[in-house]
């Protein structure tokens, strides 16, 4: 692959626009593995196949991977919760690698959103995009955040996806503060625990559900206030205890259809629930006049949203890279499996199955 890089420099004359320029060449292979469904259905439908290298589009960055993340919402692409463009389909949201080749585009290179990332050939980045859980990817720039120098890939693949997640959601479907009380439904789990670092770190109280006494140990490892063991626990009771009657001030619920029911009655007035997911399965639909009653609000938003824009992508990373330099933010990797299909269906069924705490990270190369 040639990848050519005509960056012009501010104030660069026509004349020397029209001279040559550095001509990059990386070569890189004509096939690659991916992990891909055929068709929608479990675990076993997961495959690990020989598809061609990726199109490269003069605004994508090419990246070879070193790690990718294993997220819920790849669960729902290859359950078909969430449609798909064709199959066989790649899966994967999030991966973390080497940057092999930079967009041919002008108006790109010469972009100053562009510019102010910093991006080279040899940079080690991670990226946010459909079809990650491959060798290669190509994915347009604006979903491919820099890492700094003392986070690893392996991290990066850990925490991008959730960490933008948790501090967007936690900033824009409801701004957390000082003296806030929060709830998070799954407190253990990868996301969980995220968002219960950035709770605390914006000053809020936070209280968390979970199944089992060791998920809650690690929970309040991480910063939980208060614990609920919903499977032996009436969690509506716990909540209203640990408020004096009065609830909390917004609920972070990835657990869907099991517990929405009862999300409105741990909410206080003009409380906001923000539904972030369908562990359980997705929320039937239910009468807006509903959320009258406390003059509640419902969110259901999806990080993409969030990160739009070039400088808004910008600005959460940093969010996220600066609150990881604080130490206010730190990823907990439960487990980290080869490049296998075997694999991969193993992540997805300990991952909807509630056997793990944190993240799970699959290695593809180093």
């Amino acid at each position: 692959m040639i990848g050519i890089s005509p960056l012009l420099p501010e104030g660069t004359s026509e004349l020397e626009a029209r001279r040559p320029f550095v001509i990059t060449v990386t070569m890189t292979p004509s096939k690659i593995y991916a992990i891909t469904i055929a068709k929608h259905g479990g675990p076993e439908v997961i495959d690990k196949t020989e598809i061609p290298f990726p199109k490269v589009e003069p605004g994508h960055i090419v990246i070879k991977v070193e790690y990718f993340g294993v997220n819920f919402i790849d669960t729902y692409f290859r359950e078909g919760l969430y449609p798909v463009s064709k199959f066989p389909y790649v899966l994967g949201k999030e991966a973390a690698g080497v940057i092999v080749g930079l967009p041919t585009d002008p108006a790109v290179l010469n972009d100053p959103e562009y510019q102010k990332r910093g991006y080279k050939e040899g940079g080690h980045v991670a990226v946010e995009g459909s079809g990650a859980h491959a060798e290669y990817i190509s994915m347009p720039w604006m979903t491919v955040y820099p890492v700094p120098n003392d986070v690893s890939t392996r991290t990066a693949a850990a925490i991008l996806l959730q960490g933008l997640t948790a501090t967007t959601f936690m900033e824009e479907a409801y701004n957390v503060q000082k003296g806030d009380v929060i709830l998070i439904h799954t407190v253990a789990g990868g996301l969980g625990l995220l968002l219960t670092q950035v709770a605390k770190s914006r000053g809020a109280t936070v209280i968390g559900t979970t199944s089992n006494d060791e998920k809650a140990a690690l929970a309040k490892q991480t910063g939980a206030d208060h614990v609920i063991i919903y499977k032996r626990e009436n969690t509506v009771q716990k909540v209203l205890e640990i408020t004096n009657g009065e609830g909390v001030n917004a609920i972070y619920d990835g657990v869907g259809k099991d517990t929405f029911d009862s999300d409105f009655e741990m909410l206080r007035r003009k409380g906001t629930l923000v539904s972030v997911g369908n562990a359980s399965g997705a929320v039937p639909p239910f009468a807006p006049l509903r959320l009258s009653q406390k003059n509640l609000k419902l969110v259901r938003p999806v990080m993409g949203n969030y990160t739009y824009t070039a400088s808004e992508a910008f600005y959460y990373s940093n969010e996220v890279w600066g609150l990881i330099e604080k130490g206010a933010l730190k990823p907990i990797i439960h487990k980290e499996y080869p490049f296998t299909a075997e694999s991969v269906r193993e992540a997805q069924s300990d991952l909807a199955g509630g056997k793990t705490v944190g993240k799970l990270v699959v290695k593809v190369s180093q």
